[in-house]
């Protein structure tokens, strides 16, 4: 699949076994027979021999830094970190790093090489299923603040994405349908009938259908591709692919980016909470949120705010986190909002108090 943007074109390659292929594949980019690996410590006890044994095959030397898992690790200490050791590892202009791991090492890694030297190329080696379908194609890198998620970052597009689908074979089922919570969203954000091909096809590919899987990246890929070559630096489109977000990552921020809530898990539930609200303004019917949240339940998804364990703050506090989002604008939230599943558009144009009803209704379910 291609991305072409002016300039910064690149190819995404979907399919099993790429991981044994992966220095032929990268061999024409390289200007010297060597790369930088950044990792993390979980990923790369499954999948960092055979990228290294797939390299040495094509004669690419490569050095490798393996970091914590979790997203803490997006942060300005492991920037740092990570910066330093590729400047320790004489690490050129003209060389290429590869971020092989999830959304975190794709989006630490890419703004790693958006800064190193000004900028080096990177090629994103996505392993898990979120970043398969979301993080690792757009060019977003970035990492989290005290402020919030993804506050500090660059737009630094990859040279290539390697989306082997059978690593995904290794993920936990909780890891796989957070990521799950991003392949959804396309359905509902733009396009209803793979909403439909989702409600028919979510648990074989849940179950390990090789041939799903492919299908299910490819097109979530193929959506978002389109979405970024419209609008790159997110001034208009691009911000579709927010759906749920606003309130996910008023969610992780609560639960301190921790274990308690995954990214796409709070996607999932946003976007459960995006068409209730979408419902209660009056855009859509009520047959759609119900809709969505019978999907998420049927594939065992988080989908209520009762699903996360342990304190939330109250529906003043989780609103004062969302006005720390990227996408306020003049003080005014941002939301991706419904006409229906499959027609989401951009927003600021919400009451407030209609929001914080929203969420006391949602806090309230959980006592």
């Amino acid at each position: 699949m291609h991305v072409p943007l002016e300039g910064r074109a690149y190819d995404v390659r979907i399919g099993p076994g790429l991981l044994p292929r992966a220095g032929d594949l990268i061999a024409p980019l390289l200007h010297r027979p060597r790369v930088a690996i950044l990792t993390d410590d979980t990923v790369a006890g499954l999948h960092l021999d055979p990228l290294r044994a797939g390299l040495s095959g094509a004669g690419i030397d490569s050095v490798a830094l393996t970091l914590p898992a979790g997203e803490s690790t997006k942060s300005w200490h492991y920037l740092t970190q990570t910066v330093d050791w590729m400047l320790s590892e004489k690490i050129e202009r003209r060389d290429i790093l590869i971020a092989l791991g999830g959304g975190v090492i794709g989006d630490l890694g890419g703004f790693a090489a958006a800064v190193l030297r000004r900028g080096i190329r990177f090629v994103q080696v996505p392993t898990s299923l979120l970043a398969q379908v979301d993080s690792s194609v757009g060019g977003k890198t970035g990492i989290n603040t005290s402020h919030g998620k993804n506050l500090v970052g660059a737009f630094h597009q990859p040279a290539l994405v390697l989306a082997d689908t059978d690593v995904l074979a290794t993920l936990a089922p909780r890891d796989f349908l957070a990521g799950y919570g991003e392949v959804v969203k396309y359905g509902m954000l733009g396009d209803a009938g793979f909403f439909a091909w989702l409600e028919r096809n979510g648990p074989a590919l849940a179950a390990g259908d090789p041939a799903a899987r492919v299908e299910a990246v490819a097109r979530s890929v193929q959506m978002k591709a389109d979405i970024v070559v419209r609008d790159e630096t997110e001034q208009g489109d691009r911000a579709l692919l927010n759906l749920g977000h606003t309130f996910g990552h008023a969610l992780e921020a609560a639960t301190g980016y921790s274990g308690r809530l995954l990214h796409g898990e709070g996607v999932a539930i946003g976007c459960a909470l995006a068409f209730e609200l979408s419902a209660r303004l009056g855009l859509c019917p009520q047959e759609d949120p119900s809709r969505v949240r019978a999907h998420l339940k049927a594939m065992g998804m988080t989908t209520d705010l009762s699903d996360i364990p342990g304190d939330l703050p109250d529906a003043d506090g989780l609103l004062e986190l969302m006005g720390q989002d990227k996408k306020v604008i003049d003080g005014k939230l941002r939301f991706i909002l419904a006409r229906g599943i499959g027609d989401a558009f951009v927003t600021s144009d919400v009451p407030r108090d209609t929001v914080r009803g929203l969420l006391q209704d949602a806090l309230a379910a959980r006592d």
